[in-house]
């Protein structure tokens, strides 16, 4: 471990480890199957990219987040360590290259999509490569309990069967027991073996707030809380819309949604991060890979769809491990909203298989063709031109990407990349003969490095700047030097893509089960009942049942919820607390009781605090009044 202690120095510049990630090291460094499960911000990524470092050969690492595999290969490269991804809007060409640079060159760490994985293609290639470890990131898409299930996930298996004898190290930060179990025997681990450090976040206070009037009330919690905050709505319009409110109020903000050009959301989260605005308002597209310590507040103005969700998203604060505050609303119209979306994340079959019949027109597709090409696809032109409506498309091809038919991937910008085709000599001869475009390439070669050897990032403004002309010069003589087999260029592009994982099927060929659908929907209604649970929940701490639920059970109050506040002003012990409370409940249970006559039943010592106990029982709702005698207590309808 002293090595890897010094990689850790050398390339990340800290001292010591954090808790767990020294001992799933070790596990990793023994050749073991490994499953990690730390909390968000807990430094998942070192735990597989400082052994990676220090073993002979090369880390493939799955994830299904393109933005952040993109963010990991620049962090990477920017500490002198060689990465590069795999990922959906490459050409056919440029993988080759980047497959063959992992082979026979001296890279440390290929990002691949598990969409990836299912061609022979790639099979052929990963098995020519010295691979020292599997890295599966979100590893919990690997399995059918988990909230984000991707059947893709499942080729994981097949690959690992072609090196044997290297170990995999999955990674989580939410994973219920039943998913845990479900990671290794997927994966197949030789022996279970799982690293767990615990969920609970000491320094954060998770409050559910039961407010009609959510928009005051928020800028009343934004203004009393000091620091950098998150709003998540469902909505992009609710995004721009909320933002606007905020600066109404003398709060700096910015809206965030997948629908922005890649450019403007960058632009917006550098300014989020780097202070200039305080609020970011956004959906769930924003924050997976965000490493802002200093986040105070994360509110949540609607009910996400899962605890998972909910705690992945609220655990985007206090990362310094300072106090920092969740705050959850909820009202009546969430339920009504739950159920809608509950109602339209499942189409009906017939409608599947027409938005993927459109799919395959609007892409031009041929029948039977297709099969791990990407496409450039954009969902509110595709529902326009076919008359779906936008959230019936998305969710029927959600569910064709469960069945493996395809998958739809986040906007993410793709700059402009060129690589060389000739060698010096013929590139030589080109410039003697075509002495207008000397310059140009002149310039490109003092710019760029490595473009010889593998297709490299350019930035066609920056390239119109040095050569003194202007940019649609620029790309009409690039374009022109990849006629003549000079380079390879491909243009920026920041759009979503569908990849065929399969074929494409004649519509009536879909082999969509009803049985796993219907499935599906009892899975899906099951988280949503969980979420609504937690919201709903009178009598127990939010923090516990958040670990509960991820299945931790020796825990305790955690003494900052709105729960714990409430409770702590009682100033009774817990176990008195639970005595008397559990008392009053198995008798009112029965029969309704007045005050008095449930004293004399309970004989308890110390009335003062069992007067204390009902009242606040009565304040949170746990017991009520008879509408017909104001003195008698009952359960709640």
């Amino acid at each position: 471990m002293e090595n890897a202690r010094q990689i850790l120095t050398r390339y990340w510049g800290h001292a010591a480890f954090r808790p767990l990630q020294e001992e799933i090291i070790q596990s990793v460094l023994a050749n073991k199957d490994t499953l990690a499960l730390l909390p968000t911000g807990g430094g998942k990524s070192v735990c597989f990219q400082v052994p990676a470092m220090m073993k002979d050969g090369i880390c493939i690492v799955i994830s299904p987040l393109i933005a952040l595999m993109k963010d990991q290969v620049e962090n990477l490269r920017k500490k002198g360590i060689k990465a590069l991804a795999i990922i959906s809007g490459m050409s056919r060409h440029e993988v080759d290259v980047a497959f063959d640079n992992c082979t026979f060159g001296d890279y440390k760490f290929l990002y691949l999509s598990p969409e990836r994985l299912s061609g022979d293609y790639t099979r052929t290639r990963i098995e020519r490569m010295n691979v020292n470890l599997i890295a599966v990131d979100e590893a919990h898409c690997i399995s059918q309990w988990g909230y984000d299930f991707r059947p893709p996930y499942l080729e994981i298996e097949r690959i690992r069967e072609l090196h044997p004898d290297v170990p995999v190290l999955a990674l989580t930060a939410t994973a219920t027991p039943e998913v845990i179990s479900d990671i290794q025997q997927k994966l197949g681990f030789k022996k279970e073996n799982t690293f767990r450090k615990s969920f609970e976040r000491k320094n954060l206070s998770y409050i559910v707030l039961y407010n009609e009037d959510k928009v005051s009330k928020m800028l009343d919690v934004i203004h009393k809380v000091n620091g950098s905050a998150i709003v998540y709505v469902r909505s992009r319009r609710g995004t721009k819309e909320t933002a606007l409110l905020l600066q109404q109020n003398g709060i700096t903000a910015e809206f965030y949604h997948a629908g922005l050009k890649t450019e403007e959301r960058s632009l917006k989260q550098q300014k989020w991060l780097h202070g200039e605005v305080r609020v970011m308002v956004a959906t769930n597209a924003f924050g997976m890979g965000i490493d802002k310590p200093d986040v105070r507040l994360v509110i949540h103005l609607d009910m996400p769809d899962s605890i998972e969700a909910y705690f992945q998203e609220a655990g985007r604060a206090g990362r310094d491990e300072k106090q920092s505050y969740a705050i959850l609303f909820f009202g009546e119209e969430e339920l009504k909203s739950a159920e809608k979306r509950y109602e339209i994340s499942f189409p009906p079959l017939e409608t599947i298989k027409n938005v993927y019949h459109a799919i395959g027109n609007y892409l031009q597709v041929p029948l039977h063709a297709g099969k791990g090409m990407s496409y450039d696809f954009d969902l509110n032109d595709f529902a326009s031109q076919y008359q779906f409506a936008s959230l019936v498309a998305y969710h029927s091809i959600k569910i064709l990407e469960l069945d493996g038919y395809l998958s739809l991937s986040e906007a993410v910008n793709m700059p402009s990349r060129i690589m060389f085709q000739v060698n010096n000599e013929q590139l030589y001869r080109f410039q003697v003969q075509h002495s207008t475009l000397d310059y140009l390439i002149k310039v490109l070669l003092r710019s760029y490095t490595g473009l010889f050897d593998e297709f490299v990032k350019i930035n066609e403004k920056e390239i119109a700047q040095r050569a003194n002309t202007d940019v649609a010069t620029v790309i009409r003589n690039l374009v022109f030097l990849e006629r003549s087999g000079i380079i390879e260029y491909t243009q920026q592009t920041d759009k979503p893509q569908i990849t065929f994982t399969a074929e494409r099927h004649d519509k009536n060929e879909l082999r969509i089960s009803k049985e796993s659908l219907q499935d599906r929907k009892v899975r899906y209604r099951k988280r949503q009942q969980s979420i609504i649970q937690y919201a709903t929940a009178l009598h127990r701490c939010r923090g516990e049942m958040l670990l509960h639920y991820f299945g931790e059970r020796n825990t305790h109050r955690c003494g900052t919820c709105d729960y714990c506040r409430s409770r702590n002003k009682l100033s009774v012990s817990d176990e008195q607390f639970d005595f008397i409370s559990q008392k009053v409940l198995s008798l009112i249970k029965l029969k309704p009781f007045t005050v008095n006559a449930l004293l004399r039943e309970m004989k308890i010592a110390n009335e003062d605090h069992a007067l204390a106990i009902i009242q606040w029982m009565v304040d949170n709702n746990q017991i009520e009044y008879t509408s017909d005698n104001k003195n008698e207590l009952k359960l709640p309808e």
